[in-house]
């Protein structure tokens, strides 16, 4: 299993960051869930095939342990994302309001943009007013 379907039970994301505070037991994980004791080790398992966990037998009791080591696929996945910029930024927004409402203020008064007066033949607000 990959390490984004691993991720993809939010009581499997439970179990990691408990995981991330320090080693623990089945029924360690599985009091703070209200799933049974197989059904938290399935996720274990899941996650242990994902490579996210491991366990260790310690006596007749098993510890899981986290390793982040496959987490690294998901960090690059997330810093490319968080790289990528919008291609619209939010001053390209605001250099374009400023042109709209320039252009509809030149509109109204009749002159260009360049602030010429408008081509012969043509009318002006102005001029149809008066």
């Amino acid at each position: 299993m990959d390490v984004f379907s691993a991720l993809a039970d939010p009581i499997r994301r439970d179990l990691l960051l408990r995981l991330a505070a320090g080693p623990a037991r089945v029924v360690d994980l599985a009091a703070g869930h209200a799933v049974s004791r197989p059904a938290i080790s399935k996720h274990l398992r899941v996650l242990s095939d994902a490579g996210l966990v491991r366990g260790t037998d310690d006596g007749r009791e098993r510890r899981y342990t986290l390793d982040p080591g496959p987490l690294a696929e998901v960090r690059d996945l997330l810093g490319a994302l968080a790289a990528r910029r919008a291609p619209v930024s939010a001053g390209h927004l605001d250099g374009l309001d400023t042109e709209v409402r320039r252009a509809a203020r030149d509109r109204r008064w009749g002159t260009s943009a360049a602030g010429t007066a408008p081509t012969p033949g043509t009318t002006t607000t102005k001029e149809r007013i008066a």
